[in-house]
């Protein structure tokens, strides 16, 4: 499988929670009583859709093909007031940062961002109440029970935006892939043109005392993704999840670095505006190819936000620029 077809972060599914048990109507009989009052048992409820987070998964590729999900339906009441089977719960593990929505209203239902939360996605039928809890004293053998509610039908709407401390912003082979593989274990397509990465990729980067946080690479944005160009904001909504933005500019890009963030910048800012509320950091890649004297002469046209010159492939600055990140995310 290429690596594209791997990710994959929204699905529409359409869920049908379990049907609630009838309720009994029996009477008591036995050897020693002809006519006795009502003992039937209260019907199950039906099963319902629920939605589990695991750090085990990163795709919600195992759910493109399943695009109805049935819950079983809970069983009818019996004699002697025994309660009928639970219906059996559908139990869907995503990756944690899905969002539920309705697809018909796009209202979101929840969010999923701790390992092994559970949410309830479709709620199961009650079951009916069996005719015991219809004696009264002026009607005392009720021949009647509730039927069991019906399950609900509805289309849901999946959607993952990738958590991490740390996003890496960038025009494609601006190094993003190359600084991952360097400063964690990912292995991320590595290659001399542009859109190589065509998913997002995470990585564990390791940090001083022990510490660690979590780095995505994002697929390279160009001018115009906010509307729709290149690969378009498909992508740009997992940035929204990252605490921390890493801005990446190549040292021979063709415009100057200050104009390059400055585009980037835009580009995010038109597609969500909360995202400028978000700690800054920029990085000047491939800088091993420059000298002490035409760094001094470009750091005096950067922006002002917390900047450094790093090379992934020459491992200059690694160490200087996983600080910054760790007071951004303290911040």
């Amino acid at each position: 499988m290429s690596q594209g077809s791997n990710f994959v972060d929204y699905v529409k599914i359409c869920c049908r929670s379990g049907k609630g048990g009838a309720g009994s109507a029996h009477l008591h009989r036995d050897v020693l009583t002809s006519m006795g009052g009502p003992d039937g048992g209260d019907g199950g409820r039906g099963g319902h859709i629920i939605v589990k987070g695991s750090i085990h998964i990163w795709t919600l590729l195992h759910l493109k093909y399943r695009k109805h999900i049935i819950a079983e339906d809970g069983g009818a009441g019996g004699s002697s007031h025994k309660s009928g089977k639970q219906g059996k719960d559908e139990i869907l593990e995503v990756p944690l940062g899905t969002i539920a929505r309705d697809a018909e209203t796009g209202e979101v239902l929840f969010e999923i961002t701790k390992d092994g939360e559970t949410k309830i996605l479709t709620a199961g039928g009650r079951g009916g109440l069996g005719n015991a809890h219809f004696k009264s004293p002026t009607q005392q053998t009720p021949r009647f029970a509730q039927p069991g509610e019906q399950g609900q039908e509805v289309w849901n709407i999946l959607e993952l935006k990738v958590l991490a401390d740390v996003g890496l912003v960038g025009f494609p082979n601006a190094g993003k892939s190359t600084l991952l593989s360097v400063v964690s274990a990912a292995k991320p397509e590595i290659a001399d043109y542009p859109f190589t990465t065509i998913v997002p990729n995470l990585g564990i980067v390791s940090y001083r005392g022990g510490k660690s946080f979590v780095m995505a690479d994002i697929p390279g944005i160009i001018e115009g993704a906010s509307q729709g160009k290149g690969l378009g904001y498909r992508f740009l909504r997992h940035i929204e999840r990252n605490s921390v933005l890493l801005f990446m500019v190549p040292a021979d890009t063709s415009r100057s670095i200050k104009e390059e963030y400055e585009i980037l910048k835009r580009e995010l800012e038109s597609y969500n505006s909360e995202l400028m509320q978000k700690p800054h950091v920029l990085a000047i890649t491939k800088s091993d190819m420059l000298d002490e004297e035409l760094m001094a002469e470009m750091k005096q046209d950067l922006p002002k936000i917390p900047a450094i010159f790093i090379s992934s492939v020459a491992e200059k600055n690694i160490l200087e620029l996983k600080d910054m990140l760790w007071k951004a995310i303290e911040g």
